[in-house]
């Protein structure tokens, strides 16, 4: 089963775009994510400032 999910307030920090969604049991949660080739960090926040704090945060070591 894939997730249809629609992203809304999406800023950029960097490489990492955070964005807020609805999750399927319908809790909004966020989400920063890593743009860069081959580097895969990504997680999911209950708070946008967590969020925001882990993209400001990210070092890619794929360089």
């Amino acid at each position: 089963m894939t997730a249809n999910r629609r992203f809304r307030r999406v800023i950029r920090i960097g490489p990492v775009q955070v964005a807020t969604y609805y999750d399927d049991r319908g809790r909004e949660k966020h989400t920063a994510a890593c743009t860069a080739p081959r580097c895969g960090f990504a997680v999911d926040c209950d708070s946008r400032a967590a969020a925001e704090l882990a993209a400001r945060t990210h070092r890619c070591a794929v360089r």
